[in-house]
């Protein structure tokens, strides 16, 4: 009885084999083909048959060992391969989605970036303008909903806006800060007549005073 029940274990071990080898055979030819419709680089290579030698142990674990159909073992190998094709076509997709998220965030960020003083980006770094400056090179600085670009058609001047003492936002002008003095000599042989001219005299003064310090 012992030696009946060899025998047919035998039986199924030969036949479980001569299974192996016909899907052996259909999963040569199909590789095949799938080469010659697919170019993958030698890490990709590497990947793809990871995924396949796995999927074949476990066809083969099935079909030997657990008695499964061939047909379900085939199955199981076609979507082994079908995932690991999946996962290498799609890996550039998601590696290209990854770094425009990034790129997203990294413009966003600088986007939120005070700039109260003025300034603008200059090979990765942020270059300060309040005190005023020459740009002599294209440069691009954040603006809200986009990015600007300066210097593209040669050297662009950044002045600093002030506030006068009429309330008007202007160009300061870099020589406000000094001290002005004026000496006015006054002659006159007649000091009545001098006296009724003051305010003649001093409104013609402001309106000098004024003008030299917009051109100081």
């Amino acid at each position: 009885m012992a030696e009946k029940d060899g025998f047919s274990a035998l039986d199924r071990l030969d036949e479980g084999m001569g299974a192996s080898s016909r899907m052996t055979a259909e999963f040569e030819a199909e590789l095949a083909r799938l080469r010659q419709s697919m170019v993958f680089t030698s890490r990709e290579v590497g990947t793809l048959s990871n995924g396949i030698g796995s999927g074949l142990r476990r066809a083969f674990d099935g079909l030997i060992f657990d008695g499964a159909k061939l047909s379900d073992a085939l199955k199981g190998i076609g979507q082994s391969i079908a995932d690991t094709v999946y996962a290498i076509a799609m890996r550039p997709v998601t590696q290209a989605l990854a770094g425009g998220l990034a790129n997203g965030m990294s413009e966003a960020l600088s986007g939120a970036a005070p700039f109260a003083k003025g300034g603008a980006f200059s090979s990765g770094r942020v270059t300060a303008f309040a005190k005023g400056g020459v740009v002599s090179q294209p440069v691009t600085f954040p603006m809200r909903g986009g990015t600007g670009l300066m210097g593209e058609a040669g050297p662009e001047a950044i002045m600093p806006l002030q506030r006068g003492a009429d309330g008007r936002l202007g160009v300061a002008a870099s020589g406000g800060g000094r001290a002005v003095n004026v000496t006015i000599n006054v002659s006159t042989p007649d000091v009545a007549g001098f006296q009724r001219s003051q305010s003649q005299i001093a409104a013609q003064l402001g309106r000098v005073l004024a003008r030299g310090e917009r051109n100081s």
